[in-house]
């Protein structure tokens, strides 16, 4: 299991100063009461918009690439959704880390768990497939509440964040792992552990193959999840965890395993997997982190979709 990182004295330079004093109001923000969370999380995300130029053009040509025959009219209203959903994010990780039990339990609604028992009762690890919507951090904590697994996590170059990021996502899980670690990975597939991953980003191309992703035909997409189906025999189960629209909470969908998962051919795996992540996404577009250069790798010899 990968060492978590662990506070020490010098988390307490002054160049952690400013990520202890950001820490410190996005704690007394959180404690506000929900609606008026979403409220101010909506804002930042639409005033957001103005100043994040380079990303907001990022959204705008995903979705392009994504949904061509959405007018332009409607992506630009995908993405200003989206903005909202990246404010709310930054929030919702805040209450990720920082909110009890209890009161992430008040705000949700969980369906599905039962393809969870029933991957245990047939004595199976658990893979549990999600995406990088912006409610990730709130989604793994729900989940982790009624389930704990083993996170996959990338290490934050900021040692603090590093530290803090992962004593909030330890609130729910066993451990973590790096996401490195994919020999770890299949060790506790084998052992009966969930395992929670996400191969819906771009992550450069080694190990990974080109299929098609939406109406992108050669969209880099990692064959770790082959490995890990391959090696690890877990049950394969694909969870959404979405926003409610209105500042009504959150519900978390956890749906039943995949099944005939392709385990003899990495392409046609990466390209069967790639479609769950789209069923995934079709389910609140509007909260998926399309900021993301998702089509940054291309084919040798091909140009930039940017």
């Amino acid at each position: 299991m990968t060492q978590v990182p662990t506070f020490n004295r010098s988390l307490l330079h002054p160049r952690y100063w400013p990520t202890w004093i950001g820490l410190g109001i996005l704690y007394l923000l959180v404690l506000l009461p929900y609606p008026i969370i979403y409220r101010m999380g909506c804002a930042l995300g639409r005033f957001s918009k103005r100043f994040l130029k380079r990303r907001s053009a990022i959204a705008h040509r995903n979705i392009e690439l994504c949904f061509p025959d959405m007018t332009p009219a409607q992506r630009e209203q995908l993405v200003l959704e989206n903005f909202e959903s990246v404010g709310m994010g930054l929030f919702e990780t805040g209450m990720a880390w920082f909110w009890p039990d209890w009161r992430i339990e008040r705000w949700f609604k969980v369906s599905g768990l039962e393809h969870i028992a029933h991957a245990r009762d047939n004595q199976q690890g658990v893979l549990l497939i999600g995406v990088h919507f912006l409610t990730l951090e709130l989604g793994a904590r729900i989940f982790g509440i009624h389930n704990p697994g083993v996170g996959v996590y990338r290490p934050h170059d900021n040692k603090l964040m590093d530290w803090i990021q992962t004593k909030g996502r330890m609130r729910s899980n066993k451990a973590m792992i790096d996401r490195r670690d994919l020999k770890g990975m299949i060790r506790n597939l084998k052992q009966g552990e969930i395992i929670w991953y996400a191969p819906d980003h771009d992550y450069g191309p080694r190990s990974s193959v080109f299929v098609p992703f939406f109406a992108v035909d050669k969209a880099a997409t990692t064959t770790g999840t082959y490995l890990l189906a391959r090696m690890g025999k877990p049950a394969i189960i694909p969870f959404t965890p979405r926003r409610l629209p209105a500042g009504k909470g959150y519900e978390l969908l956890l749906h039943p395993a995949v099944e005939d998962f392709p385990i003899n051919d990495e392409v046609v795996a990466a390209a069967y997997m790639n479609k769950v992540v789209e069923s995934e996404i079709r389910l609140a577009p509007e909260q998926y982190m399309w900021l993301h250069r998702r089509f940054k790798t291309r084919p040798e010899g091909e140009p930039s979709l940017y």
